[in-house]
């Protein structure tokens, strides 16, 4: 048997699959948890926290590359996590998917009387 929340999540699940890959939103959870990786690393390598890292990045990299590296690793953070929700959404779909089908088959044997 399903849950009340399993049900309130089947249903919505089934009128949103179809447009959550499209949708701007996660894309901007992701682009934003991107970001945040990128100010992790610059705020490591400003702060000294790691010397030889530093004394690297002073002496052969551009900031602008450096900044574009970090747009980059947003976007991708981004990609990847609208993909990974998605997926994990769907998984929970099709379980609970399957517990309905089983659900109902085993109804229906009992109103058979098997």
């Amino acid at each position: 048997m399903i849950t009340e929340e399993e049900e309130k999540f089947y249903q919505y699940w089934s009128k949103t699959r179809i447009n959550y890959k499209t949708s701007i939103r996660p894309y901007l959870k992701g682009l934003s948890i991107g970001f945040a990786i990128g100010v992790g690393i610059l705020l490591t390598i400003y702060q000294g926290w790691y010397t030889r890292a530093n004394m690297q990045a002073n002496t052969i990299l551009n900031p602008f590359l450096f900044l574009f590296a970090i747009s980059i690793i947003a976007v991708f953070m981004s990609f990847i996590y609208r993909n990974y929700q998605w997926e994990q959404q769907e998984q929970r779909f099709q379980i609970i998917s399957a517990k309905k089908q089983r659900a109902e088959k085993n109804l229906s044997h009992a109103a058979l009387g098997h």
